[in-house]
């Protein structure tokens, strides 16, 4: 049985988001603004379907998938770009595939203790960032 995410969690390290967002063609002015954020993500597990909001004072983005079944997304509030995204299992992890105008995009969730671990990948970055459960 896949661990559940579900729950509120509140970040606590981002390493490399400036590379990461470089590599999104995302304009300076909004790189400033989001390095300084501290999001929150709220996640909605209930069985193979996920709603994942990622909350700030600046910007708020909202997914909702399915496992394994591929759908449009529109990254609206990040760099607004369309792609086709597919999340899968990986063991324990959460394993997302977006495929579109850059490459080598998606993320990786997974979970050690009471931390939230998520990895973002485009072309060349990797950002890596860590949530801590929410009380």
């Amino acid at each position: 049985m896949p661990v559940d995410y579900s729950g509120t969690w509140d970040m606590i390290s981002n390493d490399n988001f400036e590379g990461y967002m470089v590599a999104l063609g995302i304009d300076f002015a909004t790189r400033k603004i989001a390095k300084m954020l501290k999001p929150q993500k709220v996640i909605k597990q209930e069985g193979e379907c996920f709603i994942i909001k990622t909350l700030s004072t600046f910007r708020n983005y909202e997914c909702s998938f399915r496992i394994g079944e591929e759908y449009t997304e529109v990254t609206k509030g990040m760099d607004n770009r369309s792609c086709q995204t597919v999340v899968n299992w990986d063991n324990d992890k959460l394993v997302c595939v977006q495929r579109g105008e850059k490459t080598n995009r998606g993320w990786t969730h997974w979970i050690e203790g009471d931390e939230l671990h998520l990895e973002l990948t485009c072309e060349d970055q990797v950002c890596k960032q860590v949530f801590k459960r929410a009380l």
